[in-house]
């Protein structure tokens, strides 16, 4: 019995410094598929939690394995694990001074003077709180609608969610857009954000849009832009000022953003928030990333509904980088270093067409960050991403 209770003990202690080791790898190894996509998105973003974790799995190797040879591996597992979530720690303060920096170089020195003292105190208050990692950033309280029926196109009905602050008033309306490849997701996607943002001030409106591959572009710009005039025509009713409208989205949400806010016609957009949303969508089927976990060609394929050879002139009109060519709303552009669905890359061209052709931007990019960093709220990527994004938006508001 004894003998078996040792053998038990001696599984776990190692089986735990693999699991850790397993988790942690993932920080810096790119997924070849959806299944491990999730791995790669999450590790870096809980590199906390999984220090704790390798930690852990050093104190029960040192207790509970005796054999040398099986210690020192569990040791060697434990400790590349911890350097595995070394990197993503240690590089917080360093990656926080070089977005402060682009932040600066975009939108001016004294850009934080612009923003009223009354908001900026709701505002969170360090780029990074280990405490909110663990304890959860807190959202406040806020009013929540669902089921808004805002058009029926082909029989499809569109729905949008709206997030209100708790008082009565009249706030920004900031309008999100979700991501899903264009092909799934729907608009209580990112809800922790959405109360959060409504909390400090604003209200939300979550909108939908026909997916691919049964409706092809421009079907789905065509949605945003009736749900944008939808916003509009009862804009009293949820108490939003759409004279003081943004725009963000996520991912194929922020292709949509752009290029609703980017057209020529485009109602009066005060800024765009896009988060790791493709730009050129030419370039992105001619060059798919490698690892490439969702098949980017036939994604693209999918929206546009053919190869590049087939509409290259679909292609051209669905990409936002080919509309850079008059001023346009203020951009604010983040991607993650390590994205392996829309590479930073796009990110950093679209800032410098912007930016050559006069147009206020900033691009920010998180070194250790997968696609969709921020599907975990309380993540470290996310903390980043969201105390950038509220100073942007109240930028927006107050300097214009």
């Amino acid at each position: 019995m004894f003998y078996q209770s040792k053998i038990l003990f001696l599984s776990f202690a190692f089986l735990l410094s693999l699991i850790s080791l397993f988790l942690s790898a993932w920080i810096v190894i790119p997924a070849p598929n959806m299944f491990l996509l999730k791995l790669a998105v999450g590790a870096p973003e809980i590199s906390p939690w999984l220090l704790i974790l390798n930690v852990l799995s050093l104190f029960v190797s040192f207790f509970w394995i005796r054999q040398r040879k099986i210690q020192r591996l569990a040791y060697i597992f434990s400790c590349i694990g911890l350097l595995f979530c070394a990197l993503v720690l240690v590089n917080i303060t360093t990656t926080q001074m070089q977005i402060e920096q682009g932040m600066k170089q975009g939108l001016g020195t004294n850009y934080l003077d612009k923003i009223p003292i009354q908001v900026s105190t709701k505002m969170q208050p360090s780029p990074f709180s280990l405490i909110n990692t663990f304890r959860g950033i807190p959202l406040g309280k806020t009013r929540h609608q669902t089921g808004i029926v805002f058009a029926n196109p082909a029989g499809v009905a569109l729905q949008m969610e709206v997030y209100q602050p708790q008082a009565v008033g009249k706030y920004p309306a900031l309008v999100v857009i979700y991501g899903g490849a264009w092909e799934y997701g729907n608009p209580h996607a990112n809800s922790e954000f959405n109360q959060y943002i409504a909390s400090r001030g604003y209200t939300v409106f979550a909108i939908d849009y026909r997916h691919a591959p049964k409706y092809t572009f421009p079907a789905q710009l065509d949605d945003i832009n009736t749900a944008l005039n939808f916003i509009r025509k009862h804009a009293a009713e949820y108490e939003a000022d759409v004279e003081r409208m943004i725009l963000l989205g996520r991912s194929s949400g922020a292709h949509l953003a752009m290029l609703a806010a980017y057209q020529p016609d485009a109602p009066t957009i005060l800024a765009v928030v896009n988060y790791y949303g493709p730009i050129d969508l030419t370039e992105g089927y001619k060059s798919p990333p490698s690892p490439d976990p969702i098949n980017s060609r036939a994604v693209l394929k999918a929206f546009i509904g053919g190869s590049l050879s087939e509409f290259p002139q679909q292609y051209k009109m669905a990409s936002p980088i080919n509309y850079v060519t008059r001023p346009l709303p203020p951009t604010l552009l983040i991607y993650g270093g390590r994205d392996h669905l829309v590479e930073a890359r796009f990110g950093r061209q679209m800032y410098e067409r912007l930016h050559n052709s006069g147009n206020t931007a900033v691009f920010i990019e998180i070194p250790w960050a997968e696609h969709s960093f921020d599907a975990i709220f309380n993540g470290v990527s996310n903390q980043l991403a969201l105390y950038y994004t509220e100073r942007f938006l109240a930028w927006a508001l107050f300097s214009q």
